[in-house]
């Protein structure tokens, strides 16, 4: 139905529509449940939920009642996409909550050594693609420079989300070991982060030239340092604003435009959306104001109860693993990813006479792709960097290394061994 520019969807549209999320929901938080209590993280859950409903199992087995479901009107798919967004915006917004670690002058060293210790991986993956043809991998938009650059970050990104969640449930977050790790991740994946608004930067303005790339790095730059040094002051501007009457009536409501502003502002500008709401999130996480608090608590409490969910379950809904899954490539790829990322950061850390086990540790979590690994494979697939088999590849190696750090720190501590001695 049509009224004015707006179409409205009929009852069993809407219906079907709003099943299909229940689905999503229902199946992610179960299975979410369900990791949770083997010791797991959550999001491997949330995404296993989403396979289950997508193409690998019930569009295999079931092939008409998943067509009935998620494809059963044209504009379905647009409506759990736009939930999709919400879910990526929100995700990236309470991580930038995450990322304020404050650093401890004595692991100044060990962190220094860490984060200097990502240019291993990532110039082993900037490296790989003239050793091995990775030219099968490239997406719709054919952008080398911008495949390489993906390789590269995928090869040495680290999830502070994930991480964060196993020192949690493990209780060492307060520990000296939690806190390196953390702060060192959140400087990594910074570096990470901005390298990605350039590989994206890249093939939105349509090119590989020396012009081109100098364009994207400047413009990514500038927004990174721009919204970093005016939006804290724009943002205690407007709270103290006694005539700001949308704080005045809803406090949540305004944290959420300002993730929004950004948001918006990243999208004008070419840069993806995700950096936008993780600015959001760092600019708005240090904020003392009890308030303020209280409502980043609200905004993660109900993200993480709907559209984050449901942002993860999607992925699992968009995994083919049995016509994408190329399970030699995966092997490869995550054994030569995991080895610089571990071997580098092992190395690095021995360089400043830690014993082995700590290195290991440091190692092992600085190889837990988890969250960030599983975005920014999907910012890259779904943009036209990399292609479906590529996608795929990076969601399982995420999966892996999230799983493996998790049962190596809690078989660490149920026999007694040291994080860091």
């Amino acid at each position: 139905m049509n009224v004015g520019n707006f179409i409205f969807l009929s009852d069993l549209e809407l219906t079907t529509f709003l099943f299909a999320i229940m689905l999503l929901l229902v199946s992610a938080h179960s299975f979410a449940y369900v990791f949770h209590l083997l010791g797991l993280p959550k999001v491997i859950g949330e995404i296993s939920g989403g396979i289950i409903l997508g193409p690998s199992i019930l569009g295999f087995f079931q092939p008409d009642i998943y067509k009935l479901v998620f494809n059963a009107f044209e504009s379905e798919g647009k409506l759990i996409s736009s939930i999709y967004y919400f879910g990526l915006v929100l995700l990236m917004f309470i991580t930038g909550f995450e990322t304020q670690r404050s650093f401890n002058k004595e692991d100044k060293k060990i962190t220094g050594v860490l984060v200097s210790a990502t240019i291993f991986p990532f110039l082993a993956g900037w490296i790989a693609p003239q050793y091995y043809d990775f030219s099968f991998f490239l997406g719709e938009k054919q952008n080398i420079i911008a495949l390489k650059i993906i390789i590269a970050i995928s090869t040495a990104v680290t999830s502070i989300p994930v991480i964060s969640r196993i020192f949690i449930d493990l209780n060492i977050m307060d520990t000296r070991f939690a806190k390196i790790v953390l702060t060192t991740a959140t400087i990594h994946d910074l570096i990470l982060w901005v390298a990605l608004a350039i590989a994206t930067g890249l093939v939105n303005h349509g090119g590989v030239s020396t012009t081109n790339i100098i364009y994207t790095v400047l413009i990514t730059l500038v927004f990174f340092i721009t919204m970093l040094l005016i939006m804290p002051r724009l943002v205690n501007f407007l709270t103290n604003n006694r005539f700001n009457f949308l704080l005045k009536s809803s406090l949540d409501g305004y944290t959420l435009c300002i993730c929004l502003l950004l948001v918006i502002i990243a999208i004008i500008l070419h840069v993806n959306i995700a950096f936008g709401a993780f600015l959001a999130g760092i600019i708005l996480g240090p904020l003392s104001n009890d308030t303020f608090k209280v409502v980043q608590r609200n905004i993660k409490r109900f993200s993480l109860a709907f559209f984050i969910p449901i942002y993860f379950s999607v992925i699992g809904l968009k995994l083919d693993l049995i016509h994408s899954f190329d399970l030699s490539f995966c092997v490869l790829f995550l054994l030569f990813s995991s080895l610089f990322q571990i071997g580098g950061s092992f190395v690095a850390v021995k360089l400043i006479k830690l014993d082995n086990l700590s290195s290991f540790n440091f190692a092992v979590a600085m190889n837990t792709r988890g969250g960030p690994g599983i975005v920014i494979a999907t910012i890259a697939y779904d943009i036209g960097i990399i292609n479906e088999t590529l996608f795929v590849t990076l969601v399982i190696i995420a999966i892996i290394t999230s799983i493996f750090a998790g049962y190596w720190f809690q078989i660490l501590l149920s026999k007694g061994y040291h994080l860091l001695k």
